[in-house]
């Protein structure tokens, strides 16, 4: 296996990433391609297609060893499921796989070719492995039946974000940010209103509290 590419993203950390691609839309990442990689001839077509499927290395996620089951944070934490009923990042193998939507390509002097995309729920300076483009007619199922995971699909919280640290924030954070915040970065299932959240996004760090459904930023700093 060989890295073609890195995507450079918001998410400084493990710490607040949406937990599936397209949940978070307004957030933009940049798929810069290794040296190797940077012909031109290779995104020939590319402009063609509305979204990609990026397929990835949880590089911050390596383990020597695996476990058969895993406890997803959308069932609080406790409930153990098989490792392949979830897309957990402790696998056998470290591969991830996200859907994102092609917004443009941008033509550099430094880079070459670079994919500017919306929606990645991936760390920033994650290996990308291969690139193919997304086709609706054979890849999208209207039908298809979630598990687990359509008991949650719609969970959103309210986020209240205070006009005094809402002028912290630039115009192209605001509603990305937000988006992040309503899918419940924490960890697993914490009783509301106990505990107090720090998360980086982009240069800031967020610091929240939870309670009645109802997420708060509580100060944001550079």
């Amino acid at each position: 296996m060989k890295i073609i590419a890195k995507i450079y993203t918001d998410f400084k950390e493990k710490f607040g990433i949406p937990r599936q691609s397209g949940i978070a839309e307004n957030t933009v990442g940049r798929v810069v391609f290794l040296p190797e990689y940077r012909v031109p001839e290779a995104l020939r077509g590319i402009e063609g297609y509305s979204h990609l499927w990026l397929i990835w290395e949880f590089s911050e996620a390596k383990r020597d060893t695996w476990s058969p089951t895993v406890r997803p944070p959308r069932l609080g934490g406790n409930k153990r499921v098989g490792v392949f009923a979830t897309r957990s990042p402790y696998r056998p193998n470290p591969i991830g796989l996200s859907s994102v939507k092609l917004l443009r390509i941008e033509h550099t002097d430094g880079d070459g070719d670079v994919l500017i995309v919306s929606g990645a729920d991936i760390l920033d300076g994650t290996p990308i492995y291969d690139i193919k483009p997304y086709l609706a007619y054979t890849d999208s199922h209207p039908d298809a039946v979630g598990g687990f995971a359509d008991g949650v699909r719609d969970y959103k919280l309210k986020v209240v974000i205070p006009e005094e640290f809402k002028n912290k924030l630039p115009d192209s954070y605001l509603d990305s940010l937000t988006a992040v915040l309503e899918g419940d970065p924490r960890p697993q299932y914490k009783p509301d209103g106990e505990n107090e959240y720090g998360m980086k996004y982009a240069d800031l760090e967020i610091s929240f509290k939870v309670s009645d459904g109802i997420l708060t930023v509580i100060d944001i700093k550079k």
